[in-house]
């Protein structure tokens, strides 16, 4: 690991040069100032690794000495540095971890109506507007993309964009199926009804990331539909994109500017393009990241939400809290930092075995 972390502070030097420069354009100084940050912190926790230990090493060296009070003052300096060394080495074995390179992006996030009919269409609203509550606690920007009403209200579908700091790091866990369990208010005689929505969470596709060609897509425009009133526009400005190489068709009718569904139409297409490919490559190699919580598929259920009992269990990792009211109304951040810890424990077990 430390030969490693030497070398993550050569380069971070080297970063620091470079920066310095003049003649830089500005896709170069985006991508150094953007790969500084990301290993800043681990040369930062490293350089006080250091400091630590050449502190100690003066402490014991105190201790060799004949004033027997010196000593004693060193004694208690070891205890102390020890375990500031220990708890160092411990943050950085968790900062030298294997990163997923879609952690900094922002992302698409989608949620759907699974079994259950109405009821789920409802519970899909309650789970994006968990996500909304959940995005302003951490000031994110959460603004929908595109929206399919239900019957009885709530969402067939709705497809959001989720901007901020480190979004996909903590949205990727709640990719999955989300069970619900209640009364639904048109229920006459009192029985828990059980239905699903799936979540995924996709990460916003750089023009790095995915090349598409104009040639291979097939774009209509159509009148947007909606519930009625002044929402519904005169004018064909919803637009539906078909991605002829892969099949992936995106729509988007939230905006009443053409252009304006059109990029965020091609945003969307982007990602689960992006997607659709990563998804075929893990396929042929036959290999799903075991680093990865959550795989996404719609047939996988990872947590259930009882609201008779007030209760929610995420069973990927057996967590159950009873304290679903506070949960819905956006504070998942607890779940989702358990899910973290799970999956950097996991990360530690793999990388570095019997030495933690």
């Amino acid at each position: 690991m430390f030969d490693k972390l030497e070398s993550v502070l050569e380069k971070f030097t080297d970063i620091e040069h470079s920066l310095i420069q003049e003649g830089l354009d500005g896709k170069e100084l985006t991508r150094l100032t953007r790969e500084r940050g990301q290993i800043e912190p681990v040369v930062t926790a490293y350089q006080k690794y250091k400091k630590i230990k050449e502190d100690l090493a003066g402490a014991r060296e105190m201790m060799e000495g004949d004033d027997a009070e010196m000593q004693d003052i060193a004694r208690e300096e070891v205890d102390v540095l020890t375990k500031e060394l220990e708890q160092v080495e411990s943050e950085l074995r968790i900062l030298m971890l294997p990163t997923d390179p879609n952690d900094q992006k922002n992302v698409i996030l989608e949620v759907r109506a699974g079994t259950g009919g109405d009821e789920a269409s409802l519970f899909s609203a309650d789970l994006y507007r968990m996500y909304t509550r959940y995005a302003e606690r951490l000031g994110w920007r959460i603004e929908p993309m595109s929206m399919t009403e239900g019957t009885q209200g709530g969402y067939k579908e709705i497809v959001a964009m989720v901007t901020g700091d480190r979004v996909y790091s903590r949205l990727k866990f709640e990719s999955g199926t989300h069970r619900v369990q209640r009364v639904p208010s048109t229920e006459t005689q009192g029985r828990i009804h059980t239905s699903a929505c799936t979540v995924a969470v996709l990460p916003e596709a750089e023009d790095v990331d995915i090349t598409i060609d104009p040639k291979d897509l097939e774009i209509s425009l159509c009148r947007a539909s909606g519930a009625g009133g002044q929402h519904v526009n005169t004018t064909d400005s919803a637009v539906r994109i078909v991605h002829l190489p892969t099949g992936v068709v995106v729509e988007c009718q939230d905006e009443r500017s053409q252009h304006k569904n059109k990029a965020q139409a091609m945003k969307v297409l982007k990602a689960r393009v992006l997607e659709k490919a990563e998804r075929e490559q893990a396929d042929a190699i036959s290999a799903e990241r075991k680093s990865q919580v959550g795989s996404g598929d719609r047939s996988e259920r990872i947590r259930t939400y009882n609201f008779p009992q007030g209760r929610m269990t995420d069973h990927r990792i057996n967590l159950t809290l009873y304290q679903l009211d506070d949960i819905m109304g956006g504070g998942v951040g607890e779940v989702i930092d358990a899910l973290v810890t799970d999956h950097q424990a996991n990360l530690l077990k793999r990388e570095f075995g019997d030495q933690i």
